[in-house]
């Protein structure tokens, strides 16, 4: 019959690769997406004016490792000191900023009291210590 369609005896002669591509494809444009998101969390925007809105509170994250320079929002600091001038400067666009020590269990306790003490000479007030929750056992 015409209509019939051919038979191949259980065998595969060929592997059609169009929806593993798709999938793939997709995949790759989520993972740009968040990527972009991830490393540029502030999108400039203009927001409308609300007589009810609140300010959005900002954080300066500064990591200190083990070894190594610090990073402040990121960014590597060619000195521990040189936190003190970018702790003003934003400081003086937010003035409700508040600090995030995102410190390695390893790091020595003086550079992070170091850390905290060039926060305090800047004139943030704010300082918290970010932790990993322990696991319920």
């Amino acid at each position: 019959m015409a209509g019939n369609a051919p038979q191949n005896d259980g065998m595969i002669t060929g592997i059609n690769v169009t929806p593993m591509v798709d999938i793939i494809l997709v995949l790759l444009v989520i993972f740009i997406v968040t990527a972009r998101i991830v490393v540029n969390p502030g999108v400039p925007l203009d927001l409308p004016q609300a007589a009810t809105a609140s300010e959005v509170q900002v954080v300066l994250s500064v990591t200190v490792p083990k070894t190594g320079l610090l990073q402040v929002n990121g960014e590597t600091l060619q000195q521990d000191a040189d936190l003190v001038a970018r702790a003003r400067a934003m400081l003086a666009q937010h003035r409700d900023l508040r600090a995030l020590i995102q410190a390695d269990g390893d790091a020595k306790h003086r550079r992070v009291l170091g850390v905290l003490d060039l926060l305090r000479q800047a004139g943030v007030a704010h300082v918290a210590f970010a932790a990993e929750p322990v696991a319920p056992k």
